[in-house]
């Protein structure tokens, strides 16, 4: 009883919302916009009588969602309901991508073996679609070993979906078409380590993905499917950086790249590059990281195999960075990237950084740090960080007893909104720029999974089971009367 009283009064918040009355010259807007919010009222119901099911058929107990710190009452964006992933509850997981037009949000689920699909219009869950060598322990078997399981990043355009494994391949994946025969390429950048993140062109015609944990990493540019009906994905290059930029030997890495259509680049973080300041230590064997990171740019028009220091002529090698050292990147407004400056790269990081593409000014943004993916959500207009390492208290805060991990939200002028609490180790963050969903992945208990599950009660709380589940958050941003982000978007 008290689950569907908490179901029915969050239903009919957002039944209240739908019933707001519209000012003079805003009624264009809300009639575009009110039918989502009754959408939101009623999906609530469905999502959570899958969610059940699927519990149920688990043996799993499913309690009221979106309770405790990971749901407050008082922010701009609130926990509307949580997703259950059947199958092996959340220990690992990486990164997370959605698709709008196809109304479909996408986990690389290393737990399960496969990326997780959910319907992003009834927040229900579709199906895993396998393939994937899952979770690999250490050779001690006490932790996951990330740089050999998978999947790990994901990247999709129409009905194509690129996912990284493990084992050093990409595999292609046709969302037409059931799970037995969705995977249609497997290829192999030549390493041994997984491929990680990666990014499309606008297009969908080239694709850029990292091999992060290769000492020394490397990118690999493919040639990717566009809006083709079959499936022809090829390795166009091979790209690496100039040894005495990322040295090989110490581990160093490169992380998540972004596409900028205004510039025609690829941006790619790297969390430590060499001689940034002069005479600081790369090297964690040889004590604390005191070099700061990177930004990669990349023409794919015409892809150079060594790329060094920046040349402004070609808009393209690595730009030193200050005071970050970046996991996540993404691409928002006037040409602006965010990236996610993190301590787990330099201890002494305590912000996130906001780079312009053309004219590499930067700024810096305060009470929020410790970053892997992160995203721009076009239909609000605001960066959504997956902060899995932000200080508990004041920065900068290198200690893991010093780090929290949040969903950061930051407005479209670089302005700190407000953090919300996750479950230890959420680190990855997509949004529907269609609904302002935004979904947060939340790892198990560590009671349940072991070593790297949520040693927090938080994440319980979001998703109402200790199996871990897809998180979704709402921002309305005619409730919030964002008046400045509706006005921009409306002259665009």
């Amino acid at each position: 009883m008290k689950a569907i009283q908490e179901m029915i009064s969050r239903c009919s918040f957002l039944r209240s919302l739908s019933y707001h009355s519209p000012t003079k010259g805003d009624n264009h807007r809300w009639a575009a916009f009110a039918p989502r919010r009754t959408r939101l009222a009623t999906l609530l119901v469905a999502s959570t009588l899958v969610g059940a099911g699927f519990l149920a058929t688990s043996g799993a107990a499913l309690a009221d969602p979106c309770t405790g710190p990971g749901a407050p009452t008082t922010t701009q964006t609130k926990c509307l309901t949580a997703v259950q992933i059947p199958g092996n509850p959340l220990r690992s997981y990486d990164i997370s991508w959605v698709n709008p037009d196809r109304a479909e949000y996408y986990l690389g689920d290393r737990s399960n073996s496969g990326i997780d699909v959910i319907n992003t219009h009834n927040l229900t869950f579709k199906r895993t679609i396998g393939g994937f060598v899952g979770i690999v322990l250490n050779a001690a078997g006490t932790a996951v070993d990330n740089n050999h399981s998978g999947p790990d990043g994901v990247v999709s355009h129409g009905r194509w979906l690129y996912a990284g494994d493990g084992d050093s391949t990409l595999k292609v994946i046709d969302l037409n078409a059931p799970n037995a025969s969705a995977i249609k390429q497997t290829i192999s950048t030549g390493g041994t380590t997984r491929v990680d993140e990666m990014a499309l062109t606008t297009d969908g015609k080239l694709l850029l993905a990292a091999n992060n944990a290769e000492d020394p990493p490397f990118a690999t540019l493919f040639m990717a499917n566009g809006d083709g009906q079959f499936s022809n994905v090829a390795i166009i290059t091979k790209i690496t950086i100039d040894p005495t930029i990322v040295p090989a030997g110490a581990g160093l890495s490169i992380e998540q790249p972004a596409w900028d259509p205004k510039t025609e680049r690829f941006y790619v973080s790297i969390p430590i590059i060499a001689n940034n300041p002069a005479g600081c230590n790369f090297d964690a064997d040889a004590g604390d990281i005191t070099c700061d990171g990177g930004l990669l740019v990349v023409d794919p028009t015409t892809p150079t195999a060594v790329l060094g220091a920046f040349d402004p002529a070609t808009n393209t090698g690595v730009v030193p960075l200050h005071a970050c050292g970046p996991n996540g990147a993404t691409v928002g407004p006037h040409d602006n990237l965010l990236l996610g400056c993190t301590p787990a790269n330099n201890p002494s990081n305590a912000t996130t950084l906001v780079i312009n593409a053309t004219t590499k000014n930067f700024a810096n943004i305060g009470n929020i740090v410790g970053s892997d993916e992160v995203w721009f959500n076009k239909g609000d207009r605001r960066y959504y960080t997956a902060s899995n390492r932000n200080c508990k208290t004041t920065a900068p805060c290198p200690n893991a007893n010093q780090q929290a991990a949040v969903l950061g939200v930051i407005d479209r002028t670089s302005v700190l909104i407000e953090t919300i609490p996750q479950s230890s180790g959420s680190h990855s963050v997509a949004a529907d720029s269609k609904s302002n969903l935004i979904f947060v992945p939340q790892s198990a208990p560590v009671a349940v999974v072991g070593a790297g599950g949520d040693t927090t009660d938080v994440g319980a709380g979001i998703c109402g089971s200790t199996n871990g589940c897809v998180a979704v958050y709402v921002h309305d941003v005619d409730k919030d009367k964002d008046h400045h982000d509706r006005d921009d978007r409306d002259r665009r």
